[in-house]
């Protein structure tokens, strides 16, 4: 009965450590997606920050601009581009809007990323855009990889259309959380303008003819959760400035907008909490799980291995009994 037992413990000792290693190199790169139809939204602030009236085509301080960014899920999107892309995809349609105090639009940059559910590479297919033009990305935007590395990224500027590397510069604590920190600083550069401006009947084709540019700068920074690869918070010193032209009045250039943006307080409490959900499910199939079907095989193997000594010892025949010699008679 013994040996029996220890056949079947011994058995399930093999399965679980076996399984160990199957979950966390296997399984985990199958299960860690991100779902096609996932929602979020964002809300960042810019105080005291220095905005352009187009009316007087001046600028001026104000006590704030907010900034809404939205990511919205296209799942109809995802499964038609997953029918040739042969992986699993996500399609986001971003909205990035930009009011002033008055609660009046700045500017509002719609966009389309497409990327890997499982790596969050990106995938270049028809309908990728910022702002309706054209792109085809190269770099993380947005999200960094599961199992975020200590090392420099490439990351996706949507202003720009350019990728420019995000540095690593280190590991931090924010509240509570052990989050990897990254900064990017994009140069000058002269932008597009977005398509829809801020005052009725004035286009990016007509302030074009006037020979006025658009230009743009920031230092962007992200503290990132690394198992989630979720950024729990975001910073943008971002500047721009409009240029020339004859739309200036003879000026060589006037701030459009600067401001320090960060997220706002109850955004940065639900992304905290969120994240920190989330790690626990990354955890318990890297870390929790392997490591303690592996310590379950080497118990199960210990009991199977005494249970065999015992049955063995058991079983051993037991020494004969000595007789003493019978005496020879006559």
């Amino acid at each position: 009965m013994r040996r029996k037992a220890s056949l079947i413990l011994l058995a399930l000792a093999v399965f679980f450590a076996a399984l160990s290693p199957l979950l966390r190199w296997y399984a985990f790169p199958r299960l860690a997606k991100i779902p096609a139809h996932q929602y979020q939204d964002m809300v960042l602030e810019a105080k005291d920050a220095t905005l352009l009236d187009y009316g007087t085509m001046r600028a001026r301080k104000v006590p704030e601009v907010s900034i809404v960014q939205t990511l919205r899920g296209n799942v109809e999107a995802s499964e038609k581009i997953e029918k040739t892309a042969g992986r699993d995809v996500v399609v986001w349609d971003g909205l990035s809007y930009v009011q002033g105090p008055d609660g009046k639009m700045v500017s509002k940059i719609p966009e389309r990323y497409v990327f890997d559910a499982h790596t969050q590479e990106p995938v270049n297919a028809t309908g990728e855009m910022v702002d309706g033009d054209p792109v085809k990305r190269q770099g993380i935007e947005f999200k960094w990889p599961f199992l975020t590395e200590k090392r420099d990224y490439e990351y996706f500027d949507a202003q720009a259309r350019i990728t420019a590397p995000i540095h690593y510069q280190g590991t931090q604590n924010f509240r509570g959380v052990e989050v990897y920190y990254f900064e990017q600083t994009i140069p000058w550069t002269k932008v597009p303008f977005p398509k829809t401006m801020p005052v009725a009947g004035i286009t990016p084709e007509s302030v074009a003819k006037t020979g006025t540019t658009r230009w743009y700068s920031t230092v962007r920074k992200f503290w990132v959760e690394p198992l989630t690869g979720a950024p729990v918070y975001g910073e943008e010193i971002h500047k721009e400035e409009l240029r020339g032209g004859t739309l200036l009045g003879g000026r060589e250039k006037v701030t459009a907008f600067a401001g320090h943006v960060k997220m706002r307080e109850d955004y940065i409490e639900h992304t905290v909490d969120l994240v920190k959900s989330n790690r626990t499910l990354v955890l318990l199939l890297t870390s929790y799980l392997p490591w303690g079907f592996l310590a379950l095989g080497i118990l199960l193997l210990s009991l199977s291995l005494y249970l065999e000594a015992r049955s063995r010892h058991r079983g051993d025949p037991a020494p004969a009994e000595a007789t003493k010699p019978e005496p020879v008679t006559a």
